[in-house]
This record gives C-alpha cells, sequence and structure tokens, in this order.
C-alpha cells in the first residue's frame, strides 16, 4: 500500500470481526513499527501482546473509569480530560453516566490488544520542569503506537489507538505485571475492521 494512501485510510476502527490476526501479521507489524523516532533515538517503547479473553476483559475493566469520566464531560459540552480548563461536571454525575460501548468494549472483542508502554529511565522529558502538565515525552512513544497502526493497515487491517487505560495505570501495571520503570502509553487495537 502506497504511504499516503495508508495514511489517508488509516482510521479508528472500533468494531472488528471474530477473524483472528496471526503471529506472523503481528510479528512484521512490531517489526517495521520499531523504526519509530524517539527522543535521543533512546527507543524506549515497550509492546506487550495480548491475546488472553479473560486479560482483555480485565482491561476493559480497567477502561470503565476513564470512559465514564469522558461521557459525562462530552455530555456537558466539555473538553474530557482537559488539563488547562477545569471540568464543573460533579463526581456524582460521573458516577450516574452511562459509558457508550465503543469506548471500552473494542478491547474486549479486538483479536489482539497490543499495550504501549515506554520506559521512563531513558525518555526525554525536556518540560519535565514547566508548570503544566508535560506533553514532550509522549513524542518518544507515540509515533510507535502510530506506525504499529499504520503498519496494521498495510497489512489489510484496521485499528484504534486508546489512551483509556492510563487513568488507571497502577491497576494495569498490576494485573500485566509491569515494572514501576514501565510507563503505559496507550492501547493499539489491531484488527479486521
Amino acid at each position: 500500500m502506497e504511504l499516503y494512501e495508508a495514511m489517508r485510510t488509516t482510521f479508528a476502527a472500533r468494531e472488528f470481526t471474530t477473524d483472528p490476526m496471526s503471529d506472523d501479521v503481528i510479528e512484521r507489524i512490531l517489526e517495521n513499527a520499531r523504526f519509530a523516532p524517539s527522543g535521543g533515538n533512546r527507543q524506549g517503547g515497550h509492546v506487550i501482546v495480548i491475546r488472553e479473553q479473560a486479560t482483555k476483559d480485565a482491561l476493559s475493566e480497567l477502561a470503565r473509569p476513564a470512559a465514564q469520566r469522558y461521557a459525562a464531560q462530552t455530555a456537558a459540552g466539555e473538553n474530557p480530560w482537559n488539563t488547562y480548563v477545569p471540568t464543573k461536571v460533579t463526581p456524582e454525575t460521573i458516577a450516574a453516566t452511562s459509558i457508550p460501548p465503543g469506548l471500552t468494549q473494542p478491547v474486549r472483542n479486538a483479536p489482539v490488544v497490543l499495550v504501549v508502554c515506554v520506559d521512563l529511565r531513558v525518555v526525554a522529558s525536556i518540560d519535565q520542569f514547566l508548570p503544566r502538565v508535560g506533553i514532550a515525552s509522549g513524542a518518544s512513544v507515540y509515533p510507535l503506537a502510530w506506525n504499529i497502526l499504520l503498519a496494521a493497515r498495510a497489512e489489510g487491517f484496521g485499528g484504534v489507538l486508546t489512551t483509556m487505560p492510563i487513568a488507571e495505570e497502577p491497576k494495569v501495571k498490576e494485573l500485566l505485571h509491569l515494572p514501576d520503570h514501565l510507563a503505559v502509553c496507550a492501547w493499539d487495537l489491531p484488527g479486521n475492521g
């Protein structure tokens, strides 16, 4: 597939068929995606491949609190999870908000979940001393996450990148037995859309 076509046709696919994704395809996707740039070329990205349904179900449940807040803030006309403009949505409203299935179900239904992490020991956090939320570190891992989706598209698959699990990172790390120096950055969900 030509690069511009891949860029124009790699959309957020959140519905998947039951078709499996072979280990060979996953290997090709990761082999090519790993050439993404990172700060200082330190290559701190790590990807955990999850196929077990019980683990995917548990990850979906861990995404629920973030998804519920996202849905409540969207319903209130806010930009969800915004750090600059404080939310006016109360915890009670968040707790009473229904979660649209598209925010948690894709992780259950994807044939494979790729948990993208970054090694905080090597990441370049240029903005760590600024009085705002740090974002520069993402430049060392999100190109990898996007390359995974582009590679999946080149293999004829769709997919979606989600950051919902980050809100429950300690529980995600416990579930996946991740060391302290790894930060959970996203889930990539490639599959037949």
